[in-house]
């Protein structure tokens, strides 16, 4: 009971982390950021199991953070008020030409990185831009100005 107990803690924790670390952040992973959650795993691993090397053990803390993930989807399926608590919502960060800097700042995204994920996709300047929306996986949507408009 007590891997149960740590399995359910440290899953609500990693939760609490990945949702403070951002969504930016997790949708660009660098090579040291791959290494940290590597680290983070395996102290998570450590602080769930203390030692505890058994088949039993693996299953238990294995199958309640496999419960809890099903748990926390089927919660943002079934009620709506809650997805944006857990999935996060989309977020205008360009609105008609211009960056819109308080979204950028709470998402800690400058204009330069804006504009280098607008550069892959053809734009060469904010103004060509009608709508930058900052999706739920960390993803730029861009959806250009029709010539003329």
């Amino acid at each position: 009971m007590d891997i149960i107990i740590r399995a359910t803690i440290a899953f609500f924790f990693v939760f609490l982390l990945t949702r403070i670390v951002g969504r930016r952040e997790l949708s660009s992973l660098e090579p040291f950021d791959l290494i940290l959650l590597v680290m983070l795993g395996d102290l998570v691993q450590q602080g769930i199991t203390q030692s505890d090397f058994s088949v039993t053990g693996l299953m238990l803390a294995a199958g309640t953070i496999a419960l809890l993930v099903v748990l926390v989807s089927y919660l943002g399926f079934r009620f709506r008020r809650l997805r944006p608590i857990l999935d996060g919502e989309p977020i205008v960060i360009v609105q008609h030409g211009e960056a819109i800097e308080a979204n950028l700042r709470r998402e800690r995204l400058t204009e330069e990185e804006l504009m280098s994920q607008a550069r892959l996709q053809g734009i060469e300047h904010v103004s060509q831009i009608k709508w930058a929306v900052l999706e739920r996986t960390g993803e730029i949507s861009f959806i250009q100005k029709q010539s003329g408009s």
